[in-house]
């Protein structure tokens, strides 16, 4: 299993075909029994990213994962929310200072903060989101003490992309995310690809806005995660293109999507990413087609718990479709509104990534 850290994508200094990260087998998170076994004054910590821990979203699975370990190892945890990515490395320092014994850190954009920590830290456990702490591109986790939590979003995109391509009424789908890191455009590029499926199995012409898979530097891209006017307006913008399904990726923007849509009085689907929006923000709950699933919630459970009762692993935890780490929520209220038989085309199309006959092409795809 080939991994490649985000940020070699992003610089292009390290080689995609050269540089790897083994996986345990490729395997699920620890596994865990619910017994209170956990060492004694074992303390897990966690720092979130700039979104804070009410984003309904990325860095609230997170907690949540946190909070569950916790709760059934019966211990107290901590953590220290950031509000700017200057917040990072004090938080990071503040729960080392208090004794934390395993600190989780939410997102790529702690990733140096991170390595600095732990090498710095030795003795302290940490686990990193969406990262391989890959700061030097050599293919390998930087500090021997990090765990890195990464998930190929792209297979479980790939079907929503599909779904999409099935009820778009326009025969044009967009896209848009907050900000262009790898872990953004895995969402996206699995998306269009699963349009591009659909196309090609059906005889269609389906349209995405604002994602060329060929072109990912001119994606549309709201320049942050935050739920403002700013992604409002570049929701608005593929409505006016005529997109009747949209998919927002970027923690809380998808809340400015469904504003945008709401407004517009049109009939527009909307999608989720991370969590399982239909639950986490009930307020557009009409127009959620489906999301897609990263299981942060469970992977960080099983991480924490482990590493409480010893067993803390710094090899690599990869979500897929095979092992349950991505997927697609429910269609929800528009259950009835599919065509009938999606659900189970969408179930062989899932059979036929998992077995390898169908590719579909990430920066964290096996070779």
């Amino acid at each position: 299993m080939r991994i490649t850290s985000r940020k070699a994508v992003l610089s292009g200094l390290a080689l995609l075909g050269t540089s790897a990260i083994l996986l345990t087998g490729c395997a699920s998170a620890p596994k865990a029994s619910s017994t209170n076994a956990a060492a004694p004054k074992f303390l897990p910590c966690m720092v979130s990213d700039a979104g804070g821990f009410d984003d309904k979203s990325f860095n609230q699975l997170g907690l949540e994962g946190l909070q569950q370990a916790s709760k059934t190892l019966g211990i107290k945890y901590k953590e220290a929310q950031s509000n700017a990515d200057t917040d990072y490395a004090p938080n990071i320092t503040s729960l080392v200072d208090a004794g934390c014994n395993l600190i989780v850190t939410v997102g790529f954009n702690l990733s140096a903060a991170t390595v600095t920590a732990a090498l710095a830290n030795p003795k302290v456990e940490f686990a990193i989101i969406d990262d391989a702490a890959d700061n030097n591109f050599d293919g390998k986790t930087d500090a021997p003490n990090i765990k890195p939590i990464l998930f190929d979003t792209a297979q479980a995109a790939f079907l929503a992309g599909y779904a999409s391509a099935s009820y778009s009424k326009a025969g044009t789908v967009g896209t848009f995310g907050g900000i262009g890191y790898p872990t953004v455009t895995i969402f996206m590029d699995g998306f269009a690809q699963g349009v591009d499926y659909f196309n090609k199995q059906k005889g269609k012409s389906v349209k995405v806005l604002g994602y060329d898979p060929a072109n990912p530097k001119a994606a549309a891209m709201t320049g942050g995660f935050d739920a403002n006017d700013t992604a409002k307006t570049v929701a608005q913008n593929l409505i006016d293109q005529g997109a009747d399904v949209i998919f927002p990726v970027g923690g809380p923007i998808f809340q400015s999507a469904g504003a945008a849509i709401t407004d517009s009085g049109k009939p527009i689907a909307l999608l989720g990413a991370d969590a399982d929006v239909f639950d986490t923000f009930p307020k557009y709950d009409s127009l959620y087609l489906t999301s897609v699933l990263k299981g942060m919630k469970p992977a960080v459970n099983d991480v924490v718990t482990a590493a409480a009762k010893g067993n803390f692993d710094p090899a690599p935890y990869l979500g897929t479709l095979k092992n349950g780490g991505v997927g697609i929520a429910p269609f929800h209220d528009y259950k009835s509104k599919v065509a009938p038989s999606l659900q189970g085309e969408l179930d062989k199309i899932k059979a036929s990534i998992i077995s390898g006959d169908i590719k579909v092409k990430s920066y964290l795809a096996a070779s």
